[in-house]
């Protein structure tokens, strides 16, 4: 089986953080504050809902809970999909990040490409940001991520799904993409790449990327990937969103073996499971987490 990740020397710490990268694989938990989100799990402003949905993914083993305000949803298969406002975005995700900074001992990512939006969800206790447009989209991100300290997750993205030559394409604008965070001032220990599957890709590019996503460990650092109940998994399978679970499972567990070091899922229980029974066998590494560390004030 094919090493995975970057190499065990490369550590990313921050805050109170420390991710030692090529050890393990780290998950990423989904919380989507939106009322349309794809996978049909959008808890808009259900706080109740939202704060048990996080404390669940905590207790069963996320190393990082993921907080977006936004749906991603590309307009070219969801028409009915518009760009929502800072202030709009801002009041669905900060009084969320503030009530869970004071519950749990994960960090929590926010999953925007607007930086006063990620200004403002740092300060509420925010400690990553994840950036769908890898900081292209506003001009001030990076050098907000920058003084912040705090790691950046770059991800491919584009308009269209016309290449030259796919995966040397990606690359390219990944490299591009992680200069412009470098120049900033981003340390490149805290810069994380994610491919992008499902952003400005078709379905059988999508796969493509999985079958390669080993090239990508060229550029040098952790590798995010998100595949959690995504449309090319159900053009395969024939599959409605929310019957995809086998099927992501496979992606994780494929990722891994191709060289993932973080998996973004909405299915936290399940997906830590496969996370660490495919760690035990591409790295030789079994590490449970107590969910008593997971969790602030004995909440657990």
């Amino acid at each position: 089986m094919e090493n995975t990740g970057v190499d065990a020397s490369h550590i990313t710490e921050w805050r109170d953080y420390r991710f030692k990268w090529g050890h393990r694989t780290y998950v990423m938990g989904i919380i989507n504050v939106t009322p349309d989100s794809f996978s049909g799990d959008g808890l808009d402003r259900d706080i109740e809902r939202i704060i048990a949905s996080a404390v669940h993914m905590a207790v069963y083993g996320a190393d990082i809970i993921d907080i977006g305000g936004e749906s991603t949803r590309p307009t070219s298969v969801y028409p009915d999909a518009k760009p929502v406002p800072a202030e709009e975005e801002i009041a669905r995700v900060v009084p969320v990040i503030k009530l869970l900074a004071k519950i749990i001992n994960v960090p929590i990512s926010i999953d925007t490409h607007k930086a006063e939006v990620a200004r403002q969800a740092l300060d509420a206790g925010a400690s990553m940001v994840n950036d769908v447009w890898g900081g292209s989209k506003d001009p001030e991100m990076a050098s907000l991520v920058a003084n912040s300290g705090v790691p950046f997750i770059i991800m491919h993205n584009q308009e269209n799904t016309v290449y030259t030559d796919l995966i040397p394409d990606m690359i390219n604008s990944l490299e591009a993409l992680a200069e412009s965070a470098l120049m900033a001032g981003v340390k490149k220990e805290n810069i994380i790449i994610d491919p992008g599957i499902g952003f400005g890709k078709t379905w059988a590019q999508n796969l493509v990327i999985m079958q390669r996503l080993s090239d990508f460990k060229t550029l040098g650092f952790p590798i995010l990937i998100g595949t959690s109940r995504k449309s090319f998994i159900g053009r395969v399978l024939d599959l409605p969103v929310d019957d995809r679970m086998e099927g992501t499972a496979a992606t994780v567990a494929l990722s891994i073996a191709g060289g993932a070091d973080i998996v973004r899922v909405h299915d936290v229980k399940e997906m830590v499971r496969v996370c660490r029974m495919a760690d035990a066998i591409v790295r030789g590494s079994i590490t449970p987490i107590p969910a008593k560390d997971l969790l602030k004030s004995g909440l657990a």
